[in-house]
């Protein structure tokens, strides 16, 4: 039989100098990297969540009367009439604001010795009036009570409804109201084809402007009673913009 090989460690002898500590500190590292990793790895699927919740709640949002009322704010502001008038349903808001008018028309402190029959007659020629009036007065008025947001993205003027603005939402339906610091506006939103409209405004100073209008020019053409509405609403523009 051959002569075995054979290797012998001396245990007694000393290890090289730094060697266990070197071992240590390269596991420690391998640890430490691990760690790193992980939290990487964690970090990057938060922020992949927070920004896949971001998007769905934007789509959502989108989709409510909130968002609609912060595009007709914006369109308002870049002087987009077409856009304003899609946003209102100016059939029925010319029916809910003579509703409202024939109501101030018989107020005490309008009715100045009026017929019911008169006011009847006024309230009557009010609507084929009022209805080409309010889609000229109507965009310079929203552009009025919404300056503050002048010269700010959609997306500002979107997070920032709720600040302006209290939406109850039932369904197809929506109430707002808006309020300001010397002015309390209600609005009306319904839900038809995709789309919010706004169907009804109940603002006590526009009622009364165009009661007044309507008293006053009774007698007189179509054109000066949008002149005088105009000329209202003008003085109104004049004086500082209202804060939420």
């Amino acid at each position: 039989m051959g002569k075995r090989n054979r290797i012998v460690i001396d245990l007694n002898q000393p290890p090289p100098p730094g060697g266990f500590k070197r071992n240590r500190a390269g596991k420690r590292s391998r640890r430490v990297g691990r760690v790193l990793a992980f939290v990487g790895v964690i970090f990057l699927i938060a922020l992949i969540a927070i920004a896949a919740g971001g998007f769905f709640w934007w789509q959502h949002f989108k989709s409510g009367p909130s968002y609609a009322l912060a595009v007709l704010v914006d369109a308002s502001q870049r002087d987009d009439n077409q856009q304003v008038d899609r946003a209102l349903d100016i059939d029925k808001i010319t029916e809910g604001l003579v509703t409202d008018v024939r109501g101030k028309l018989t107020d005490s402190s309008l009715l100045n010795n009026l017929l019911p029959s008169q006011v009847d007659q006024i309230a009557a020629n009010v609507t084929p009036k009022l209805k080409e009036t309010l889609r000229q007065v109507l965009p310079p008025e929203i552009q009025r009570v919404s300056a503050r947001a002048k010269g700010k993205p959609l997306f500002l003027i979107a997070l920032s409804v709720p600040y302006f603005a209290s939406v109850h939402q039932n369904a197809a339906n929506a109430a707002v109201d808006l309020k300001f610091k010397d002015e309390q506006i209600q609005l009306t939103m319904l839900q038809a084809g995709g789309a919010w409209r706004i169907t009804s405004i109940k603002d006590d100073r526009l009622t009364t402007i165009i009661a007044d209008a309507a008293k006053n020019t009774a007698s007189q053409h179509g054109q000066q009673f949008q002149d005088e509405i105009k000329r209202r609403l003008n003085d109104l523009q004049q004086k500082p913009t209202p804060s939420p």
